[in-house]
């Protein structure tokens, strides 16, 4: 965020805080107004000791009946408090020789914290506390504020600069962007207002609505702060649709006889999207197009048919995937469906030998190599196309708008089209707020003879029963996926390790053919192992979640996945994805540890109740929320600092409608309000 009102330099801070502070986002006086407090506490009133309950956080006072060091497993400090109703213990295990003199008998405390039931009754265990005299002193009359922690910087520290940053401004207060009869419509308060209220609730405000962010001044702020990002990203896709592309024709057919050679038909869904993509490489406007769909869906074939009508126009394509073996296995899909029709397909990574790769980049260049397939090292330097004219990235989640948009240094005068695909379906409300900058396709029909996954969820108790349908799975001819959470095994987690697995399991199964796939393989010795699996030369593939976007194998009817309850919702639902994948019938074993957190607990409840994508989206952004859902990497909205896409959905429409409106009527204020909750970030994506 960037402090475009108050923003004069942070005063009486010396270097050291000012570093500090930098950490939170605070680089002038107005940057400290928009520190918003994570939660609020009501320290407006002392509770007596003989009323106190466990689990219940309090402002207590009394007098200090005794104070001693004691060594029980770790040296620490015990003082016991009493105030006439009762008494209870103060327990400090990093305390000073000062520290320990200043709670002598007799000393009258305030203290507060989080009582809980110890070993000599209720306790508190490293209050926040200071001495008061006989008659005490006055209680606040607003919440207290509790502020995102920074190492070195204390709460009392951070409110004593937030209230000297209002005063500061006093005399300028903080310029409202937003419109009044915006603020009207939505009754809403002015921005000065809200942020004192927010800072200082006065006493009667209700904990709970703050705490479900559904008070007024929270609403303005999560408002306007959404508001923000989606003026930033409409900016970042006007910039991009100003550039230049390639209008392309396909003058030899080529995505005609694509489609002719595949051995099956579009569904009516990818039909639908490959005809957007056409009309979007018809102009001269660069494509930037998102699309959705569950995994299995086709979304692969559907970048291949968009490629081959760019390289019908006689232009180069490059298709980017976030790991090898994936951009491995696009490498290999692409070429059984182009090396037909004449079209080699080159791939790009970063462990290939010096020759190699040098030979590569020369006949890429020289364009004697149209199709390329690779990782980030598309993005590198030393990698030149001749007419780039079309991008196609997977898993758009993974990498950063930024990075995405160094592919402009590549079209040679021309900004490639860009096509992204995400087999993360993510809920359209989110979709259009997150990715303002994209236009949205969605494949939402599965080819024909998927059949569905059916999903148990297995406590490990049961380990030897699975263990036992694996085996009756592959020895009727079928095929199995064992997926572990880890290469080597960790105390820690207490996760089964590939290895470890994969040993076990090989001798738990002596007729069957077991195979052992993980990152840290060679690519050379995983390609051979999964070529091997695909071929049924190996019956039982244990694995890490490198398969988790892996080879097509029909054959194979069961997965295993160990360690359930440390995976998130997307990656369980795309490791399931990789069974029913032909006409049997399909299972997956969520194979779980107990004790599960409540967490884990409703992930794997979703899996068991649906195998719909777009519902499993929905439900992981109320889990997890957004940042994970679009992947940490994903600048802007994953990083929002007031709002909260789940909360605040109802806001969105009202978003879109004043964005558009602001952009007509108010363009100042719209760059004003990027400048305070993006700062420089409205030009992420802007590079070179």
């Amino acid at each position: 965020m960037s402090g475009a009102e108050g923003g004069a330099p942070l005063r009486g801070v010396g270097p050291m805080l000012t570093e500090r502070l930098a950490r939170l986002g605070v680089r002038t006086q107005g940057d400290l107004l928009f520190v918003l407090p994570l939660r609020y506490e009501d320290r407006t009133r002392v509770v007596p000791i003989g009323a106190l309950q466990a689990g219940i956080r309090a402002v207590v006072e009394g007098e200090v009946l005794l104070a001693e060091v004691v060594f029980r497993r770790r040296r620490q400090l015990l003082v016991r408090l009493s105030d006439g109703t009762g008494s209870l213990t103060l327990r400090f295990f990093h305390f000073s020789n000062a520290q320990r003199a200043g709670l002598a008998r007799g000393t009258r405390l305030r203290c507060h914290g989080e009582v809980r039931r110890g070993p000599l009754g209720l306790e508190i265990v490293h209050p926040e506390y200071r001495g008061v005299g006989a008659t005490g002193e006055a209680l606040p009359q607003t919440l207290t504020p509790i502020y995102p922690a920074t190492e070195g910087v204390t709460q009392g520290r951070i409110r004593g600069l937030v209230q000297r940053a209002f005063a500061s401004t006093g005399g300028t207060a903080l310029v409202d962007h937003l419109p009044r009869e915006l603020r009207a419509e939505m009754h809403l308060p002015e921005l000065r207002a809200a942020l004192e209220f927010l800072h200082q609730p006065p006493v009667g405000t209700e904990l709970a609505t703050l705490a479900a962010g559904k008070h007024p001044a929270q609403r303005r702020l999560a408002l306007e702060e959404l508001l923000a990002h989606q003026l930033s990203l409409m900016a970042l896709r006007r910039a991009t649709k100003a550039d230049n592309a390639l209008k392309l024709a396909d003058r030899t057919h080529l995505q005609e006889r694509f489609l002719a050679q595949l051995p099956f038909r579009f569904t009516a869904a990818q039909a639908r999207v490959l005809a957007e993509i056409n009309t979007d490489l018809a102009q001269t406007q660069p494509m930037t197009r998102l699309v959705q769909g569950d995994v299995g869906c086709g979304k692969t074939a559907v970048a291949a048919a968009a490629a081959a009508l760019a390289l019908g126009d006689g232009r180069q394509v490059a298709m980017m995937a976030p790991t090898e073996l994936l951009a491995e296995q696009h490498a290999r899909t692409l070429a059984q469906w182009f090396t037909p029709l004449g079209l080699p397909v080159a791939l790009v990574t970063g462990s290939m030998g010096a020759r190699a790769r040098r030979t590569a980049l020369a006949a890429i260049a020289a364009g004697q190599l149209p199709l390329v397939v690779g990782t980030h090292a598309l993005f590198q330097e030393s990698m030149e196309f001749r007419s780039l004219a079309l991008a196609i990235i997977d898993e758009q989640h993974r990498f950063g708008v930024a990075q995405r948009l160094l592919l402009r240094e590549k079209g040679r005068g021309h900004m490639p089209h860009q096509l992204i695909m995400t087999a993360t379906p993510i809920p359209r409300t989110l979709a259009m707020t997150a990715y303002a900058d994209l236009d949205i396709s969605v494949i939402d029909e599965l080819p024909p003879g998927r059949t569905p996954v059916r999903t148990v969820v297995v406590p490990e108790e049961r380990r030897a029963e699975i263990v036992a349908r694996v085996e009756e799975t592959c020895r009727g001819g079928g095929q199995a996926y064992w997926v572990c959470a880890l290469i080597e095994e960790s105390e820690e987690l207490r996760c089964q390790a590939a290895e470890e697995s994969a040993a076990l399991l090989t001798e738990a199964l002596p007729q069957l053919r077991v195979g052992l796939v993980h990152g840290r393989l060679s690519g050379a010795r995983k390609d051979a192992v999964m070529h091997a699996f695909a071929a049924g030369e190996i019956q039982l593939l244990v694995a890490t979640t490198v398969i988790e976007v892996g080879v097509d194998v029909p054959n194979a009817t069961v997965m295993v996945i160990d360690n359930a309850e440390r995976m998130g919702l997307a990656q369980l639902h795309q490791l399931r994805g990789r069974v029913g994948r032909g006409a049997q019938s399909s299972s997956c074993v969520l194979l779980y540890r107990a004790p599960l957190s409540e967490l884990a607990r409703a992930r794997l409840k979703v899996l068991r109740e649906t195998n719909d994508g777009f519902e499993i989206a929905r439900r992981d952004l109320e889990l997890r929320g957004p940042g994970e859902l679009l992947g940490t990497r994903q600048t802007g909205l994953a990083q929002l600092r007031v709002a909260d896409l789940i909360r605040d959905a109802d806001l969105l429409p009202q978003v879109r409608a004043a964005a558009l409106r602001l952009q007509q009527e108010q363009p100042q204020a719209c760059l004003d309000l990027i400048a305070r909750w993006v700062g420089a970030g409205e030009q992420y994506g802007r590079v070179g």
